[in-house]
């Protein structure tokens, strides 16, 4: 298992084969009825927009840090086993990437309110039609998958923001 999970740190093919399974997953279960070829490409779209998206964000990444990819993979590794490098030009690299992280985090924290207010308001609008409709079914479950993802999404922003900040320190001490 963990010889899986370093290779999926790593490697954006991996992750990428894990992804294209997900999206035909999710493409047959809200397109029960469409054919199982559309699954298929439909689940391949949505794995070339996430391949896409994590392939741009782990670019840019790098650009800041002034390293490889698979550099920020391997540091990135290292930032959550709390592991501090030895060597001072990977300190350095370190140094820029947990700068440039934790203050794209903290720019990004000015928009939480709004995000956790248009999920609300998404979660109160399912009750809403709900209500109307009189089955309360879906628009229950619906609303605790969202306040479900809204608690995971903050709980793991905090433990970021501290691995972040405790790395921080200790490239500084």
């Amino acid at each position: 298992m963990r010889a899986l999970k370093g290779r999926l740190d790593r490697s954006l093919t991996a992750q990428a084969v894990v992804i294209f399974p997900l999206g035909v997953g999710i493409a047959a279960l809200f397109r029960r009825d469409e054919h199982p070829v559309w699954w298929v490409v439909q689940g391949a779209f949505y794995s070339a927009i996430a391949f896409t998206f994590v392939a741009m964000q782990r670019r840019r990444a790098a650009r800041a840090a002034g390293t490889g990819p698979r550099t920020v993979a391997e540091l990135q590794r290292k930032i959550r086993h709390r592991e501090v490098p030895r060597q001072p030009e990977e300190r350095a690299t370190m140094r820029r990437l947990v700068a440039g992280q934790l203050g794209q985090m903290e720019r990004g924290g000015r928009w939480l309110p709004y995000w956790l207010g248009l999920m609300g308001l998404i979660a109160v609008g399912m009750l809403a039609l709900g209500a109307v409709n009189g089955s309360l079914v879906f628009p229950l479950l619906f609303a605790v998958g969202v306040i479900g993802f809204c608690s995971w999404a903050l709980w793991m922003r905090r433990r970021t923001l501290d691995r972040y900040r405790y790395m921080r320190s200790a490239l500084h001490s």
